[in-house]
């Protein structure tokens, strides 16, 4: 937050938002229903273990049920499936927070999202702080590549956007 003397919030995150990104949904279970929330805040921490990290605002809809559930899986969604980051980005709704979007169970009880490039899901390792974010670290317990030939849905300068040709 700015004290009027430091950088200004919005140029920031103008400028920040110049960085391209693979978009996510997040998704949990935390007994009392399945949920997700859109997120491009994704990094790969270590191979060994094989952790994950994802960034989530305190705002979110969502992160109440991730805090509590322990777990969670990163679904990267393809170029295809730009209805279900919007779905997720918004408030969803609190008697279907999943909507129509299809869906399994993985192994640690989080949902994993049909038509997904790649997902992993994941134990909450650890939690830290991050200013108006926390930083969920999740031990991938299992993973898998389900369409290898998809294109990513990237986000990029406040906006949808497509890989091109090189």
């Amino acid at each position: 937050m700015s004290d009027g003397t430091g950088p200004d919030p919005r140029a920031y995150r103008g400028m920040i938002g110049r960085f391209a990104t693979g978009v996510t949904v997040v998704t949990t279970d935390d007994g009392s229903g399945s949920r997700g929330l859109t997120a491009n805040a994704l990094s790969s921490v270590s191979l060994d273990p094989m952790l994950v990290l994802v960034c989530v605002d305190h705002k979110a809809t969502s992160y109440p049920f991730l805090e509590k559930a322990g777990v969670f899986c990163v679904n990267i969604l393809g170029a295809d499936q730009m209805d279900a980051s919007n779905f997720f980005a918004g408030t969803t709704p609190a008697d279907n927070p999943m909507g129509d979007i299809a869906y399994r169970t993985g192994e640690t009880g989080a949902p994993i999202l049909d038509g997904v490039i790649a997902w992993a899901d994941c134990r909450t390792w650890n939690v830290y702080k991050g200013g108006d974010h926390d930083i969920f670290v999740g031990e991938v317990v299992n993973f898998a590549l389900e369409r290898p030939e998809a294109d990513p849905l990237l986000f990029f300068a406040g906006a949808y956007r497509a890989i091109a040709p090189a």
